[in-house]
């Protein structure tokens, strides 16, 4: 009962940030663990209408289970899970944007008049093509190597010039409100696909789109789960170190 209580009152980030195997549960339960990992288990039950008994026995079986995939991110040197960052999701969404509008292009001439959702999907995703490019350079010129600068700095003992920004909470409150954006984004994308469902009547490039726009979701989600509920948070507590 007293585990109960206690997980009931813990961030659903904090879960996943501790054991990424959570996010499924959260996924299945329809619960962003990303964007809004600052509620409480309680908090997304009470709004969800879930049991939070049902919802926590389903957590602590795929964290009592053993084997598969857990890589312990929390643990990564800062600068690795930037190097990480950047060079595993970053690219990923610079590779399958191109395909992605490609696809979406086609698909609207010619299916849109039959499926005229297709033709807001796309729009949104364009907006989140262009959204991403520019949130992630901003990333990459700005807040990462001024992560990088505080671990050599701590590394050398030595001090760091405040930055132009003031402090590290700066970009990372713009970052994470873009990050909103992109998690409103995508669960109305998911709507409008029924949930990346494709029609009876859908072609195989239908399908695929469809299957790609999931998993660019999914890997958004970790990317910004990454981010969001462990670089972040060990970003403003390792400047915090040079007060």
């Amino acid at each position: 009962m007293e585990t109960i209580l206690k997980d009931s009152q813990k961030q659903i980030g904090q879960f996943v940030a501790e054991d990424f195997r959570t996010a499924a549960v959260f996924s299945n339960y329809g619960i962003d663990f990303c964007c809004r990992g600052n509620r409480t288990v309680e908090e997304v039950c009470s709004k969800n209408g879930i049991e939070t008994t049902e919802l926590l026995d389903k957590l602590h079986s795929v964290l009592s289970a053993t084997g598969g995939e857990n890589i312990d991110y929390k643990s990564w040197p800062l600068d690795l899970l930037v190097d990480y960052i950047e060079k595993k999701h970053h690219r990923y969404v610079e590779e399958k944007v191109p395909v992605l509008l490609q696809f979406l292009n086609k698909l609207c001439r010619v299916h849109g008049e039959r499926h005229p959702e297709l033709l807001k999907i796309n729009e949104h995703f364009k907006a989140s093509a262009g959204e991403l490019a520019a949130h992630m350079k901003k990333e990459e010129l700005i807040l990462f190597p001024f992560v990088k600068k505080m671990i050599h700095a701590t590394i050398a003992q030595s001090g760091i010039q405040t930055p132009h920004f003031g402090t590290v909470e700066n970009p990372i409150a713009m970052m994470k409100d873009e990050h909103d954006n992109e998690g409103v984004r995508f669960r109305e994308i998911a709507k409008l696909t029924n949930n990346y469902t494709p029609p009876e009547d859908a072609c195989n490039t239908f399908r695929v789109t469809y299957a790609m726009l999931e998993e660019f979701e999914k890997d958004l989600h970790l990317h910004i789960h990454l981010e969001n509920n462990i670089l972040f948070p060990e970003a403003i507590k390792l400047e915090q170190q040079f007060d």
